[in-house]
């Protein structure tokens, strides 16, 4: 996997950047940027990471992300099979936080745009009706061009300035202490877990991708991750198990063995710990909120 440089996204002339995404997955590269990144998914599901942030994303869901925050949206295996029925489609957009000029955002009509990027350094989920005022203002970028396009990114920054609707990702001490080189290490562990989570891993077998011995890549994990790889693998299998409990085509020890867990117990134990209800609860909240 290539390592992740930090490449402005940005053409020099330009003062942000619009792109409509539309692939077999999204990019697979754990990486990171000197630009606020808003991302959408329009189409695909997966697993989101947002600094020590690990959570199951499907259409819908848009983040706001701030400078050097290291992020990757893992389609799900299926989505790099070669099943051409399946694709992945988003809108994404990046702009840096002297767009209006570097001495903007010391004024007093900028204090809630200042919040918002503070707000934005570990990560924002939108929801509700800020996220349909927000989604509807990205689509619209895509088809305004010179000064109103500027205007448009502007009334999109105020949506999400006066919003209560967002949760925080990233939790409050983490910090991006990854250089480019282990953005490659990192990549090629995710790559590994997300294509063998179902399966037993053991940390020697994680070791072994990383070039490293267990015990100095349980310490380098941790410091990069914000958590230790145990923890970590135990997100992505709970993650996974939430999606197929809302899919509702598995009973819930099919569940459980699907998402790679060894027993029943210890599934739902984990499950309840991180998501605070258990398998059945979570099935039954799902579908309500389906009604």
């Amino acid at each position: 996997m290539k390592a992740a440089v930090q490449k402005s996204p940005i053409s020099p002339d330009c003062a942000f950047e619009v792109k409509f995404l539309k692939a077999p997955h999204f990019d697979p590269n754990w990486h990171f940027h000197s630009e606020y990144q808003l991302f959408i998914v329009l189409k695909g599901t997966g697993t989101r990471f947002i600094g020590d942030h690990v959570t199951p994303f499907q259409p819908g869901h848009l983040v706001f992300t701030g400078p050097n925050i290291p992020h990757l949206w893992q389609s799900d295996h299926e989505y790099f099979e070669g099943d051409k029925t399946l694709w992945t489609e988003g809108i994404v957009v990046y702009f840096q936080e002297d767009l209006l000029g570097k001495e903007f955002l010391q004024k007093k009509e900028s204090w809630q745009l200042r919040q918002l990027f503070i707000r934005s350094q570990r990560g924002m989920e939108i929801s509700g009706a800020a996220n349909q005022q927000a989604s509807a203002l990205m689509k619209r970028l895509l088809h305004t061009t010179d000064f109103e396009s500027v205007l448009t990114l502007l009334q999109l920054l105020h949506v999400l300035s006066h919003t209560s609707e967002y949760r925080l990702l990233a939790s409050g001490g983490y910090t991006n202490q990854l250089k480019a080189g282990d953005t490659e290490r990192m990549n090629k562990v995710h790559a590994y877990v997300m294509k063998n989570f179902r399966e037993k891993i053991t940390l020697d077998e994680v070791a072994a991708i990383a070039n490293m011995t267990s015990s100095s890549f349980s310490r380098y994990f941790k410091t990069h991750a914000n958590k230790t790889f145990s923890d970590f693998l135990t997100e992505i299998r709970i993650g996974h198990s939430c999606k197929l409990l809302a899919a509702r085509k598995m009973d819930i020890s099919q569940v459980c063995y699907e998402s790679g867990f060894q027993t029943l117990s210890n599934f739902n134990r984990q499950f309840k710990a991180i998501t605070q209800y258990s398998p059945l609860a979570y099935r039954k909240k799902y579908a309500d909120t389906m009604l």
